[in-house]
């Protein structure tokens, strides 16, 4: 595997260099295979080493890598050395490097990659990861995909390097928007429809009594009322909040067995309602709220004094809020769980929202507000089915199994299966995330059912394809480890699947000397290993035939 490499060539520059080999070995990095022009295996940048150590040696970077590789020398393992614009570069005795790779990828199976020096030394660490967060009495909308499949990535990949990870499905199950559903059903519900479509039938009703509401100041009154109810503890909207919640989770468990994703904790906003008295008991006793001209109770974030920014962590009406509720259950999961980082995936709409929550609980004295993390991420655009506008992830998913099966039966070396409509889910799974994961989580992006299913080119379609049809790797882990993007482990693959692709053509099996024949395998074999290792982080089920 490369970090045996990287080690002979820290262990080359530690003597020159005085330094010991473990600070050199994360400078070193695999150099990205290139179609157009013979590159290096390795390289070390020469300007990031040097300014640790001496800050004037910056004003010739190039002259210093330059006497640098004069002082080095090539030996069995590093066949050449030369200098770059400010690099070093290296080229490793390619038979040696090949038969290490594959022998290591053999080795290691599911854990190639993470067993490199790059993670030696990784303290092991406790981390929830909170994702996905639906809606409750709302079907599961597209809008949670995102949260879904990049919050199942972080805790795959934290879990693959060996930390804590529990994963927390906090549901919207609280608030304002049950005052209106309650309300709604009251008016306008139907028990016969509750019972054979209920996801179905309360989006109806909140639709509607929305609508009402915006026009009748009665029912938007009502709907305040039947909130402060809810809150108070009455049984009959306990009872029927209650069963709204049921059905909810029954259907959404559903949609996450197509996704391949799980969760240790199903919790919700409800959970902390109760609580959220204390903590608003315990602001109180700092001397941390304020009454506004309008009756409601706020946190001051100004630092001024003068309210320019606040938090609302009570209605004038005593109800709580969603930033109190999360305070709550920040607190709650710190006394739970005792983690060493807490990650929080949502739209980058909410970033607002948890600067706030994570500032007040460091007002509040919690120095552990500083590992809480928000993992942004953007929009998607123009997500639509053949029926039109989509609102509900049921119907993408749907709709992406109908389209992969229709393209599947078109294709003539399609193999037949047992079960096409469940490989079809899969393939057309990875399709959906790897468009998603290609560009940085932050950007917004226009969705687009052509490019999804495109066999050709970076897609998911084409990466499923070369499964069932390397030594950067653990590089693209430790990138993806450090800032939380799968893109780097996305490029990676699809750079591989390229370059199976031009093997397959060239080196072929069938009809090659026995001994030809037995090392070609085994490097496609080796090569499926590891997409399937990296599939399988970012959310995808790897299928074996298509």
């Amino acid at each position: 595997m490369a970090c045996a490499f990287r080690r002979s060539i820290a262990c080359q520059l530690s003597r020159v260099l005085a330094l010991p080999p473990e600070s050199l070995i994360k400078s070193i990095s695999a150099v990205p295979v290139s179609k157009k022009e013979e590159v290096a295996d390795f390289q070390l940048s020469v300007g990031s080493l040097l300014e640790d150590n001496n800050p004037q040696s910056q004003l010739d970077v190039q002259d210093q890598a330059r006497r640098l590789a004069e002082k080095l020398k090539c030996d069995s393992v590093v066949t050449a050395i030369s200098a770059g614009p400010g690099t070093l570069n290296f080229k490793i005795n390619r038979e040696l490097l090949t038969k290490a790779v594959l022998q290591q990828v053999t080795e290691d199976g599911s854990k190639y990659g993470l067993k490199s020096e790059l993670f030696s030394g990784l303290p092991l660490r406790r981390v929830v990861v909170e994702f996905s967060s639906p809606n409750v009495a709302k079907k599961f909308h597209v809008g949670h995909l995102r949260s879904t499949i990049i919050g199942n990535f972080i805790a795959n990949l934290k879990e693959a390097l060996g930390h804590q990870v529990t994963r927390i499905n906090y549901i919207g199950d609280w608030g304002m928007q049950f005052g209106l559903l309650g309300t709604g059903f009251q008016l306008f519900g139907y028990e016969e429809k509750l019972q054979s479509n209920p996801l179905q039938h309360l989006f109806e009703v909140y639709v509607q009594v929305n609508k009402e509401a915006t026009d009748d100041k009665n029912v938007a009154k009502l709907a305040h009322e039947f909130f402060h109810r809810l809150e108070l503890g009455d049984v009959q909207a306990l009872s029927l909040w209650q069963r709204f919640r049921n059905l909810s989770v029954e259907e959404y468990i559903q949609i996450y067995k197509r996704l391949g994703v799980y969760f240790d904790e199903y919790s919700g906003e409800s959970f902390y309602r109760e609580k959220s008295r204390d903590i608003l008991k315990l602001l109180d006793s700092k001397g941390l709220l304020q009454k506004t001209i309008t009756g409601n109770v706020v946190v001051d974030l100004s630092g001024t004094g003068d309210l320019s920014s606040v938090c609302t962590v009570m209605r004038n009406d005593g109800t709580s809020l969603y930033a109190t509720r999360d305070l709550a259950a920040a607190i709650d999961r710190m006394d739970k769980y005792n983690f060493d980082t807490m990650i929080y995936v949502a739209d980058k709409g909410q970033k607002r929202h948890f600067q706030q929550v994570f500032q007040i609980l460091k007002m509040m004295g919690y120095e552990w507000a500083e590992r809480c993390q928000h993992v942004p991420f953007g929009i998607v655009k123009g997500m639509k089915t053949r029926r039109g506008d989509v609102t509900f992830l049921e119907d993408v998913l749907n709709e992406v199994q109908s389209r992969m099966l229709q393209n599947m039966a078109s294709i003539k070396t399609t193999k037949k299966m047992e079960n096409p409509q469940e490989t079809a889910e899969r393939v057309g799974l990875a399709a959906l995330i790897i468009q998603d994961f290609k560009g940085l989580l932050l950007s917004d992006y226009q969705f687009s059912w052509d490019r999804v299913f495109q066999s050709r080119g970076d897609t998911g379609v084409f990466l499923q394809y070369t499964h069932a049809r390397l030594y950067r790797f653990d590089e693209v882990l430790y990138k993806s480890s450090q800032d939380l993007q799968p893109k780097h482990i996305v490029g990676y693959l699809l750079t591989l699947s390229h370059l199976a692709a031009m093997a397959h053509k060239t080196l072929h099996v069938k009809d090659s000397p026995p001994d030809v024949a037995g090392a070609r395998l085994h490097l496609f074999k080796a090569v499926r290993s590891v997409l399937a290792n990296g599939m399988k982080l970012l959310g995808i089920t790897p299928v074996c035939r298509m």
